[in-house]
């Protein structure tokens, strides 16, 4: 019985997860968007759960769902909306038909090797050790094999963050009219 309750919980994270990140890139409202896309990190800390790693999953809610999701709601709600055309007007263009065939060219790649790769590896059970997923491993991790990476991804989260802030100062700047043309009315 706890096997089949296992089993539950994964296809329904799984689904959760496809059909959040669907709705990620489906909305056309960014903040329903960002929405979305704290129900799939929330669907994935689940999964990472399922695999024994509490602390990747905690992190997963805590950094990513929490903090940069903050920093995207923020980011959001200081360019307001900028309500356009929508880009599905007069049906997909050549760019999003050539952009859809080579992510499923990619994807089918991708499960390809990982068959021919894993072979009867996937069949098999593995002992996973109890230090997996622990603070200590994924700190040593961090700060030695990953570190050029972990280090990258704050910078460009950095990055993002100031180019945020300067176009939405300059959408801003454009939108308001100046104090000339105000005293003049």
């Amino acid at each position: 019985m706890a096997n089949f309750l296992v089993w539950v919980v994964w296809f329904g994270a799984a689904f959760a997860c496809l059909v959040s990140a669907l709705a990620v890139v489906s909305f056309r409202n960014p903040f329903y968007s960002a929405l979305a896309l704290i129900g799939n990190l929330a669907s994935l800390a689940v999964l990472f759960l399922l695999l024994s790693g509490e602390f990747v999953a905690a992190g997963q809610v805590l950094v990513y769902g929490g903090a940069v999701m903050v920093m995207f709601l923020f980011v959001i709600a200081y360019l307001g909306d900028k309500s356009e055309e929508s880009p599905w007007s007069g049906g997909p263009s050549w760019q999003v038909v050539g952009a859809v065939l080579a992510g499923g060219a990619i994807l089918a790649e991708v499960i390809v090797v990982v068959g021919l790769k894993a072979g009867d590896f996937l069949s098999s059970p593995h002992h996973v050790g109890r230090a997996f997923g622990s603070p200590a491993s994924v700190g040593r991790l961090f700060l030695t094999d990953h570190l050029l990476a972990f280090e990258v991804t704050s910078i460009v989260l950095l990055v993002a963050a100031v180019g945020g802030v300067v176009l939405g100062s300059h959408a801003r700047r454009t939108e308001e009219p100046s104090l000339e043309s105000r005293a003049r009315a």
